[in-house]
């Protein structure tokens, strides 16, 4: 692990701001020294270039004066003859031999000389321009000194090397203050969330400050929280319910067994197998449901095939005659040709029809009607139907409703709970579908593509 590595994020953040800022930084200061330095000499090249022009049509024109004023003072002018006879010259020259060599006909037109200035010599940029006049072959040199043309550019490096480290330093402390304080936010949803223990589950975070990715995701826990209070919520209940299902069955057994061993002449063959098998399909069933649930929730892929879903009805209807006391109408059966897995689908049609058939006052109503894209499956009784406020908790699992609706039905709450799950994991969905009188489930499955 590198040493930056174990700063702080606060540390890092602020870090890599100060150095990404000041290598920034530090290359826009040098680009513009650079582009103002060559700016100034290239414009102190035209200037003088243009007097020297000047000065060559005022020596044509024999209107040229001894002393040359068309320099600053930091510019340097001199006219002289190809003998070498100054013809007129800028006050800090005024008196002195030529300060260069004449243009000559090398066509040369821009040198740097060292040159007088006052008590100094300095280096001026000069531009050498060569005429014709009544005096014969002239040269004319005008310049600017260097020195001027750089002053300007140290004065802004000077300026530069204070404000720039001073301009880092100063956005350090604002990064330094701003991931501080959206730090503390993060520790304090850090400190709330690790306080929640498994009996605070209904604790939520405090959701304050603007709305950015902080308060977003204090929102989010909050969210994940009820995710988390939901599923163990839901998995004590499970716990709780599963105990009190096995309860019964198991207590009977044990009654059974132990008075065939207390007596073993007292209870025959036949009470012993009612006493001891029907409790044990009972927990049967209720494993097998908790399986077929347990895989759902795992999102365990079902193998799946075609399926006739109107010969499975009439193959479960047929069944219920059997062993129910109303009568199961399947009139309007008809072709249902569905993809899903053979064992979860009749699973949800007999607890459908077992459902059905429990509450029903006389009469059963199965219909399989294909329509487009989709095959319904329509389970309707006659018997006191669903009261309102729970028609959507019928759904959930180990609910059995109110007891003196339910009185004589029996069943571990778990059968439309599993017909739901197994309609979504064909693609389909089962609903209770309101209307008067009686309760009507409806499954609708995707129906089977042609090949």
């Amino acid at each position: 692990m590198s040493r930056l590595d174990a700063l702080s994020l606060r540390s890092r953040t602020t870090f890599t701001a100060v150095v990404i800022v000041a290598l920034l930084l530090g290359a826009g200061a040098w680009v513009l020294m650079t582009t103002l330095d060559r700016q100034l000499v290239t414009a102190t090249d035209r200037a003088s270039q243009a007097t020297a022009h000047d000065l060559v049509a005022m020596v044509q024109g024999d209107r040229l004066p001894e002393v040359l004023t068309q320099v600053g003072d930091d510019g340097v002018a001199q006219v002289f003859t190809a003998g070498g006879t100054v013809l007129a010259a800028s006050a800090n020259v005024a008196g002195r031999s030529p300060i260069t060599r004449p243009a000559g006909s090398s066509g040369a037109r821009q040198r740097t000389f060292d040159g007088p200035d006052d008590q100094e010599t300095e280096t001026y940029r000069a531009w050498v321009v060569s005429g014709a006049s009544p005096r014969g072959d002239v040269t004319v040199v005008v310049g600017s000194s260097l020195e001027a043309a750089h002053e300007a550019s140290r004065r802004l490096r000077t300026l530069l090397l204070l404000g720039v480290p001073l301009a880092v330093l100063l956005l350090g402390a604002v990064v330094w203050l701003l991931v501080g304080r959206a730090l503390g936010r993060l520790d304090r949803i850090r400190a709330e969330v690790d306080a929640i223990g498994p009996q605070q589950l209904d604790r939520r975070l405090v959701v304050t400050g603007p709305r950015d990715e902080v308060r977003r995701l204090a929102a989010t826990m909050n969210r994940m929280l009820d995710r988390v209070e939901t599923a163990v919520t839901r998995q004590r209940q499970l716990v709780a319910d599963v105990s009190h299902d096995l309860q019964s069955p198991l207590a009977t057994q044990r009654l059974s067994l132990e008075v065939a061993l207390r007596e073993p002449g007292a209870v025959d063959a036949d009470e012993l197998r009612s006493g001891v098998l029907a409790p044990a399909r009972a927990m049967e069933r209720l494993v097998d449901d908790l399986l077929v649930l347990a895989a759902a929730d795992e999102h365990a892929p079902g193998a799946t095939s075609s399926v006739d879903l109107d010969s499975l009805v009439l193959e479960e209807a047929e069944r219920a005659r059997g062993t129910s006391r109303v009568r199961i109408d399947t009139a309007r059966v008809s072709a249902g040709p569905i993809r899903a897995n053979p064992s979860e689908i009749r699973r949800a049609v007999r607890n459908l029809v077992d459902n059905a058939a429990a509450y029903a006052a006389s009469v059963v109503e199965l219909a399989v009607v294909t329509t487009g894209q989709e095959v319904v499956l329509d389970v309707r009784d006659d018997g006191p139907g669903v009261p309102v406020d729970e028609r959507e908790r019928i759904f959930d699992r180990f609910h059995r409703g109110d007891r003196s609706r339910t009185a004589g039905v029996s069943g571990s709450g778990l059968g439309l709970s599993i017909a739901r799950t197994a309609a979504e994991r064909a693609g389909g969905r089962l609903d209770l579908v309101e209307g008067a009188g009686g309760a009507h489930f409806r499954m609708v499955l995707p129906v089977l593509p042609l090949e």
